[in-house]
């Protein structure tokens, strides 16, 4: 079974309704983003930044899979899948995909201040001043803050190496580390863009661009994928 690497971004979840990030009506609006994503913002406003979080929380409770969600789980029938995605909604869990790594984070699990390693649900939407970890310390959003390392990005790196095909849905290319991975990828597999704004990748080979937005790119890719002749 040939493994397709998945890179996903907002892209892919602003057609479930989820704001993307730094779009003219997007996540951050009226807010500085420095204030609700970086241990600074954390340190001067606690407040503030769970209220950021659960109001994103609550957005997230409402929204449904979309078809590429869907068409992304159904390919495990064909493929081994793996997704890394730079969201950190749960639409890709809900659709039914099996393995997910989440580069910055996921928006409904909190993370110990003073244990890195302790890291629990959230059940509802909810994460308040005073809901601590068993170690009695403040509990904050488990997300990858402006600033901080990616802790997961050694991972998503061996992963993409050992892709016989990569994916890019639904991202500018444009954060960093998440947009280095491609240079991860082995050379001679093909590599699919799909983004109704198709970044400039100049030092690319065997790109294949879907100028379309998630939903209708990833039936596309589909086919492309039957037709690839994949080396063994």
């Amino acid at each position: 079974m040939k493994h397709l690497v998945i890179l996903t971004g907002a892209g892919i979840s602003a057609e479930s309704g989820l704001k993307t990030f730094r779009d003219d009506n997007g996540l951050w609006e009226g807010h500085d983003v420095m204030e609700v994503a970086s241990p600074k913002g954390w340190e001067n406003d606690k407040e503030k930044v769970l209220n950021f979080y659960n109001l994103r929380r609550k957005a997230c409770l409402n929204a449904k899979p979309n078809k590429a969600h869907l068409k992304l789980a159904a390919l495990e029938d064909t493929y081994k899948i793996t997704i890394i995605t730079q969201n950190v909604d749960n639409l890709h869990e809900i659709a039914g995909s099996s393995s997910v790594l989440h580069l910055h984070g996921e928006l409904f699990k909190a993370q110990s201040t003073i244990d890195p390693n302790l890291i629990y649900p959230i059940e509802g939407w909810e994460l308040n001043l005073g809901d601590k970890c068993e170690k009695g310390s403040q509990l904050r959003p488990y997300i990858v803050w402006f600033g901080e390392p990616v802790p997961k990005m050694s991972q998503a790196i061996l992963e993409v190496e050992s892709a016989d095909a990569l994916a890019v849905i639904g991202t500018s290319m444009l954060v960093y580390p998440a947009a280095g991975l491609i240079d991860f990828a082995a050379k001679g597999i093909p590599k699919f863009i799909i983004d109704p704004k198709i970044p400039v990748l100049n030092s690319q080979e065997n790109i294949f661009a879907i100028k379309e937005k998630a939903s209708t790119g990833v039936n596309k890719l589909e086919n492309l994928l039957k037709n690839w002749n994949f080396k063994n």
